[in-house]
């Protein structure tokens, strides 16, 4: 495809790019531009698990347009690589240094001062169920969705039944400790009274925070991973959720904490709420080697130091099994009908677990989705010293995206082209295809503030909880807000993967740091217009297919590709026109003229004509 963009031909091999790397059925390529008189070539191989190197000579292959093409066989085993090219010229010898977007190279003289293009080559991965692959998601923080009524109180916790102005429980500052053990009321039988609304948005996944047993309204602190929280309704409640969302075409996937518990937990039992039992009261217990003490029994590891989040020891093999033996957790709840999990900290869960909890949902369940929370570049992560091999060894379908999240906000906040394009093309160019197609994208979480507030609110700098817990946008604020909401929502739709939606943000709702991004949902006050916006860009993107291409990027203008779909967004300041060929003439059906005045702050999607 050629397209014509003022003035510029932005065909992806006419960008006067020197050198091009690729990888495709086991085929190391590389294309050198003619002029560069290259008449031998060598692919330099370097493993990251052993360091060790290895030369591959390339066979010329001819002409490739305005290219040398070059190519070698390479099936090295699952693992990571990372790889140059010794070319012989004319002139001399050089290598191709990776400039940084892993598809496109310059030319250098040293190998050690050589950027490498990175390579991953992984397990073979079991089919995914098709739901999961771009299918749009509803990420829904529980206790603060819809209240049915129908599910029993906790005798030990705090009911807040102001749902329209209520204010979570908080501290002055993060770090500082409280009970969280303030609910709203929010269950599993409300969801499911709101699956039609859900389902008419336009998604067809539903990821749920954790729903076990605990004493806190967010449930990360599991007290026992076998009971379904009653405050939620049980697993009676459950099993109608995933029944009727079966039922829709719906998917149900649960939230995975498997690196710590609650203090106050039947395996920790810190408060004797089950008994005289549990690590901390007794060594002869079965789950005293599930922790580590360092001083028994008041000094543990414990996540991130907070003391009522025991760690868990996720190599031991008695936690492997309990998670995911034949009567684990892993297989019980996906018997009960989940589809999936997402891991919660999977930086800190064992090889050994991972491999495990991937290895148990497919065989009880084939085409279960296992995500995982990783907020880096999931392909060449290294946490705790140690490389984690998640997609070179199958143990993860796909990660959070927490890159293009950021890469996304930034570049409608400031207009920064290049940001977007180095997240995209390091994240889309090292991850498989497998973990691109179910990549889960959003723009918010219950870790984060609400996208809304982080595109037009005040920054929130040292404000205390007391401030922050009522301070608003303002109506210009909330207007500019909501506008770069939809160019940055627009954005992730485009993107391949699953596109996220927080539960709220297509209502309008506000909110800064946790616990104030977790307020309960408006029903009967929600943003219209937001929702009618959210819900037509997600229909739109059920028709967007293929691999995207970046056609431009520059000074504020964005314009990429996917098969039938161009995307223009505009974020630099001034109104600008872009030229498309006859082929790409068609917004929501309807032609459109070949020159479009594309706003500032603003994006327009254009498609093929769809063949009668």
């Amino acid at each position: 495809m050629n397209e014509i963009i003022n003035g510029i031909t932005v065909d992806r091999r006419s960008l006067s790019v020197p050198f091009l790397f690729r990888f495709e059925n086991g085929i190391l390529s590389a294309y050198i531009k003619r002029g560069y008189c290259v008449f031998g070539c060598e692919a330099v191989v370097s493993c990251d698990e052993d360091g060790k190197l290895l030369i591959y000579n390339c066979e010329y292959d001819g002409l490739s347009g305005d290219y040398d093409s070059f190519s070698a066989g390479f099936s090295g085993r699952s693992g990571l690589y990372y790889i140059t090219f010794r070319l012989l010229s004319d002139d001399g010898v050089y290598f191709i240094h990776n400039t940084g977007d892993e598809s496109n190279g310059q030319l250098r003289d040293d190998i050690d001062k050589c950027g490498r293009f990175q390579l991953l080559i992984t397990d073979e991965y079991p089919e995914l169920d098709p739901v999961f692959k771009n299918g749009n998601m509803y990420h829904i923080f529980t206790d603060r969705f819809f209240k049915s009524g129908k599910s029993e109180r906790r005798d030990d916790a705090v009911y807040n039944d102001d749902w329209e102005n209520g204010v979570p429980e908080y501290t002055e500052y993060p770090g500082q400790s409280m009970p969280n053990n303030t609910h709203f009321g929010g269950d599993i039988y409300g969801i499911t009274e709101k699956l039609g609304y859900i389902k008419r948005l336009g998604c067809d996944i539903v990821y749920l925070s954790p729903i076990f047993d605990a004493f806190s309204n967010h449930k990360y602190d599991t007290g026992d991973y076998t009971v379904i929280d009653r405050s939620f309704g049980g697993e009676k409640a459950f099993v109608k959720l995933c029944e009727k969302a079966h039922g829709l075409g719906m998917k149900i996937i649960l939230d995975g904490v498997f690196n710590h518990t609650g203090d106050n937990s039947v395996y920790f039992n810190k408060y004797k709420k089950y008994g005289d039992g549990g690590a901390y009261n007794d060594k002869d217990s079965p789950y005293y080697k599930w922790y580590t003490f360092t001083n028994y029994p008041e000094e543990y590891n414990c996540w991130w130091g907070i003391k009522a989040l025991p760690t868990l020891r996720s190599s031991d093999p008695a936690v492997i099994d309990y998670f995911t033996k034949e009567n684990g957790i892993i297989r019980r709840y996906l018997r009960l009908g989940a589809d999936g999990w997402r891991l919660d900290v999977a930086d800190e869960l064992s090889e050994q677990l991972l491999d495990r909890i991937k290895k148990a949902a497919e065989e009880e369940k084939p085409g279960a989705i296992i995500i995982g929370e990783v907020w880096e570049d999931a392909s060449n992560k290294t946490s705790y010293g140690k490389r984690r091999h998640y997609f070179s060894h199958a143990q993860l379908d796909s990660v959070m995206n927490y890159p293009l999240k950021n890469a996304v906000i930034n570049y409608v906040k400031t207009g920064n082209t290049d940001s977007f394009v180095k997240v995209f093309t390091e994240v889309y160019g090292h991850y498989p295809a497998r973990a691109l197609d179910c990549v889960m994208n959003f723009l918010g979480t219950h870790d984060t503030e609400r996208i809304m507030t982080v595109l037009g609110g005040e920054p929130a700098a040292d404000l205390p909880g007391s401030v922050l817990a009522y301070k608003r946008m303002d109506e210009d604020q909330y207007e500019k807000a909501k506008k770069l909401y939809f160019t940055a929502f627009s954005l992730l739709c485009f993107c391949p993967g699953i596109c996220s939606v927080f539960y709220g943000d297509e209502a309008g709702l506000q909110g800064y740091r946790d616990p104030f991004n977790r307020m309960p949902f408006p029903w009967g006050r929600e943003d219209k217009s937001v929702t009618k916006q959210v819900r037509a860009l997600l229909k739109i993107r059920k028709n967007i297919k293929g691999d995207l291409k970046i056609l431009y990027a520059k000074d504020g203008l964005l314009i990429l590709q996917r098969s039938d779909h161009c995307y223009i967004s505009n974020m630099s300041g001034e109104s600008k026109y872009v030229y498309v060929s006859d082929e790409f003439r068609y917004i929501n059906d309807k032609k459109c003229e070949d020159e479009l005045c594309v706003g500032n702050g603003s994006y327009i999607i254009v498609q093929k004509a769809k063949e009668n």
